[in-house]
């Protein structure tokens, strides 16, 4: 008796049709003293950095003044750089009653702006920011900063640690995204 043999065959797939909005997510990390920025695009595998920055409130001497500089200069790079979808860091329960305070108003002021641009807002806990881009929850701030260097190339002296949480929170949405799509692509959504 002999063994059958298998001929596999493929047939050449479809291409797939481009996305008409390609991802663009724009991740912040809410503070009422500097708060980062950053936006990204590509694919987990391959993210791009389109532009990064920090808004400075401190030199102001009034919260409700540094609430209006950070409504304005997020609603401009909103405008200017049209992302698709945000990412914003949820509160960490640890610091002062005064200091949670401000910094629900600040990020009171950033889901306002991005809710008022149409844009789906997803909040992120730190400790799932830190595991998706390093894959400890526990990571400390310099060994995220080390991880978004080496997978965006991008460094940011001075203050960029809230420049580099920033991307980490747009890198933990673009992969949850992705992963999101995959499984919805997979059950037949």
């Amino acid at each position: 008796m002999s063994t059958p043999t298998w001929k596999w065959t493929t047939r050449p797939s479809a291409p797939r049709p481009a996305e008409p909005n390609p991802l663009r997510i724009l991740g912040v990390d809410p503070g009422s003293l500097n708060t980062g920025w950053g936006v990204l695009t590509g694919s987990p595998a391959n993210p791009e950095v389109v532009e990064c920055g920090l808004f400075r409130l401190e030199p102001l001497p009034t919260l409700p003044q540094r609430l209006a500089r950070l409504q304005n200069s997020l609603r401009d790079v909103v405008e200017r750089l049209q992302p698709t979808a945000a990412a914003v860091e949820s509160p960490f329960h640890g610091a002062s009653a005064r200091s949670s305070l401000q910094l629900a108003h600040a990020r009171g002021v950033i889901l306002a702006v991005l809710g008022d641009a149409g844009l789906s807002v997803t909040e992120y806990a730190p400790a799932a920011i830190k595991k998706s881009v390093t894959g400890d929850g526990r990571a400390e701030k310099s060994r995220i900063s080390a991880m978004v260097v080496q997978l965006l190339g991008v460094s940011v002296e001075g203050e960029g640690h809230d420049v580099h949480d920033a991307l980490a929170v747009a890198l933990c949405h673009l992969s949850t995204a992705a992963f999101m799509n995959a499984v919805q692509k997979s059950s037949g959504r």
